[in-house]
């Protein structure tokens, strides 16, 4: 019986990609740097705010501003994330119903922690029980560690738990936690790439995540 939810921030629960888009640029017109396209970003996305860097300037690490455009980028973002940022349409009513439903939730995703904490707590509140995000000392996804944690600090355990992500970071970290995935169509990839990995199972609106867990429940 799944009774928890483990949740990827970006392109799942919340359109983050104007806001991110808006930072990068900020951070690349310092130096004069060609500014990125929101699909370049989308692309670049998934790995944590470090890899997205790289992926924006040119010659990534090689480039000898990575280290100081990261440190702009990550002062700009930590001012702007609320700019145009958002929940997916349907969000807030599925987390509510899962929450009338005594399912646990929590969000774990390789933006920053700091990030991660306040976005979940201004969009959601108590919707959201645990926020993790990347830390030193922790592997990013798709290493389980902080799923692994999550489960732990939820009191539940990995045969009760489904984790939720629109990525194949998302369905790699599912896969080597040892619990399945509901990958999710309308974030920052496509379906394709989610059945190419491997996700067990595909929706295409946030309410169909209540239906999914209802009938893998109704077979137990």
């Amino acid at each position: 019986m799944i009774d928890t939810v483990i949740f990827d921030l970006d392109g799942t629960l919340l359109n983050t990609l104007e806001d991110l888009k808006d930072s990068t640029n900020f951070a690349l017109r310092k130096f004069n740097y060609p500014e990125r396209t929101v699909e370049e970003v989308r692309n670049f996305v998934g790995n944590g705010v470090q890899k997205l860097i790289e992926r924006a300037i040119p010659n990534g690490l090689e480039n000898k501003d990575y280290a100081e455009c990261l440190k702009l980028f990550k002062n700009h973002y930590a001012q702007n994330m609320y700019n145009k940022t958002a929940p997916y349409p349907g969000i807030k009513e599925m987390l509510e119903e899962l929450k009338l439903k005594g399912i646990k939730t929590a969000v774990v995703s390789n933006k920053f922690d700091l990030a991660v904490k306040e976005l979940c707590s201004k969009y959601f509140g108590n919707l959201i029980e645990i926020a993790i995000g990347e830390s030193e000392n922790v592997r990013k996804k798709p290493a389980p560690d902080s799923v692994l944690r999550a489960i732990k600090e939820l009191n539940s355990k990995k045969e009760f738990c489904i984790y939720s992500g629109d990525s194949d970071v998302d369905v790699q970290t599912a896969r080597n936690t040892g619990i399945d995935c509901i990958g999710v169509t309308w974030g920052f990839r496509d379906r394709a790439l989610l059945e190419q990995e491997g996700a067990k199972y595909i929706i295409n609106k946030p309410f169909e995540l209540i239906e999914t867990i209802n009938k893998i429940n109704s077979c137990n």
